[in-house]
């Protein structure tokens, strides 16, 4: 790509071979299209924003993560309060005797899947060792980038032991209430959710479930359910030769008429358009 915004190790590591950092984005603002010359760890702690990654867009928000690869490709746009963590690594410069792809996805080729989820607990956890963590990095003491470096593995397998796929309802059996909706939204996108239905299985208040969701999340249900879809949809468009009435019906739209409407409102441009411009700039 030309003109391609690469981020630089030397603007990032304040000391010459640290493996690891902590990049705060309280909040995280629009950012362009960018590889790295490191990998790194996204941790989403509250607001909403679209995240696309090597094309394909993302709706985030609380308890999303990703392990971003230094050739991926990715970007930030209508962010909303959107806070997360960037903990930045250069996989060449770690030391521990520790088999890192083994537990970190997409590294060193080992299999890619980038959008995972944490629940609450799991993320009050990583919480505690990216404070510590981020405290040792910024030291300059002889034993600081070993004792990064050590945390950061501590944070690596606490994220795998509570990370589950983001539409895996069972895997939130334990998890607050917000973390089993949003998981149950994620796995309704190509059907109907019925939030009344929700919230008698989980025996709550709807409208205290709707407050919840829209402080932490900074939108409302609906929204953010069609927001996936839009995301989902937007994918296939790119990468399948499917009918747009075919697609509408996969993303939860019986009507493939509504679903230009909606999708119209929501991108700025028509399913066809969208497609044709996408496969272009492909």
């Amino acid at each position: 790509m030309a003109g391609e915004l690469i981020l630089r190790k030397a603007d990032f590591f304040p000391r010459a071979g640290q493996a690891v950092v902590v990049a705060d984005r309280y909040p995280q603002n629009v950012f362009a299209e960018h590889t790295h010359e490191f990998c790194e760890l996204v941790m989403v702690w509250r607001g909403n924003g679209l995240h696309v990654l090597n094309d394909r867009p993302y709706r985030i928000t609380r308890g999303d993560l990703f392990y971003i690869r230094a050739e991926d490709c990715h970007s930030y746009a209508s962010v909303n309060d959107l806070v997360l963590q960037n903990i930045i690594y250069c996989p060449d410069r770690l030391t521990l005797n520790l088999d890192w792809a083994a537990h970190i996805p997409g590294l060193n080729g080992a299999p890619s899947n980038p959008h995972w989820r944490i629940g609450s607990s799991g993320m009050a956890q990583a919480r505690q060792v990216i404070t510590q963590l981020e405290h040792e990095s910024a030291k300059d003491d002889p034993l600081a980038n070993l004792m990064a470096e050590t945390l950061f593995a501590q944070l690596v397998m606490t994220l795998k032991r509570h990370r589950f796929a983001t539409d895996n309802l069972a895997a939130t059996h334990s998890e607050a209430l917000l973390d089993k909706l949003i998981t149950a939204l994620s796995g309704s996108l190509n059907r109907s959710f019925v939030l009344e239905r929700f919230c008698e299985q989980e025996q709550c208040s709807e409208r205290a479930l709707r407050q919840q969701f829209r402080t932490q999340t900074g939108m409302t249900i609906n929204h953010y359910l069609r927001q996936l879809r839009i995301c989902h949809a937007q994918f296939l468009l790119q990468h399948s030769e499917q009918m747009i009435s075919e697609i509408a019906m996969q993303c939860g739209f019986e009507d493939s008429n509504y679903f230009s409407v909606v999708f119209s409102r929501e991108v700025g441009m028509t399913p066809g358009q969208w497609r044709h411009r996408s496969r272009v700039a492909a």
